[in-house]
């Protein structure tokens, strides 16, 4: 799905290339910052062809496609791929990696950042395959203990809702609402799983006023994650 995706944002964003602005992360205190400057991202490793080989049956495949969004009121512009767990978590992370996370333990790692036409609007997602379901649920665990960290914050901070849990048919997962300083929605995260494989999916943006499509988010990139 992705070959397709890389040609029509290959010949859409050729141009911009000079526009890229290197290093973007998040911080915890700076969630949205940079969004825009994301959205002219060059693919270079997808076009190139310099990402590592994922484990068999695992890779990009088992990330968010461009059509798991409409059904949420986003409509993607643009995916940035990689396959070597280097991008950031979350928000509530920092910078620090699946590949970091899990001391390099996992047998092969895929992450994604999509822009949407959206202002604001960006979502990422990093995803790990492990050795054994065992491994994958403490990680789980982890995770949403990393996330839980970013529910209490001081007045005029963003911060994460209550967590909400979700079983669909890939596996499951729990999914939280995030307010901005003002306590308006702003998107969310999920922690995913599914048997041996795990991750992480954030949206930073507003695409309606029902935090409800946290979970749709959700469901799908757990799917995603089984297939």
């Amino acid at each position: 799905m992705f070959d397709n995706q890389i040609n029509q944002l290959g010949n859409q964003f050729g141009n911009k290339l000079a526009n890229r602005t290197a290093g973007r992360k998040f911080s915890r205190r700076g969630r949205t910052a940079g969004v825009a400057a994301v959205v002219g991202a060059a693919l270079t490793a997808l076009v190139l062809g310099t990402q590592p080989a994922a484990a068999q049956g695992f890779g990009a495949g088992n990330l968010m496609q461009r059509e798991d969004f409409f059904q949420q009121g986003l409509a993607p512009v643009s995916a940035k791929v990689d396959l070597t767990g280097k991008q950031a978590l979350s928000a509530c992370s920092g910078e620090e990696t699946m590949r970091a996370f899990t001391k390099g333990k996992a047998g092969a790692y895929a992450d994604v950042t999509w822009t949407f036409d959206t202002k604001d609007t960006l979502l990422t997602e990093s995803v790990a395959d492990t050795s054994a379901d065992a491994s994958a649920a403490s990680f789980v665990k982890q995770l949403n203990k990393l996330v839980r960290g970013c529910q209490q914050e001081p007045d005029g901070h963003w911060y994460y809702g209550k967590g909400h849990a979700l079983t669909v048919r890939g596996g499951m997962g729990s999914w939280y609402p995030a307010f901005n300083g003002d306590g308006k929605v702003a998107g969310g995260v999920a922690v995913i799983r599914s048997g041996h494989r795990f991750g992480i999916v954030e949206l930073s943006g507003q695409p309606s006023d029902d935090p409800g499509y946290v979970e749709g988010i959700a469901a799908a990139a757990i799917n995603r994650l089984a297939d």
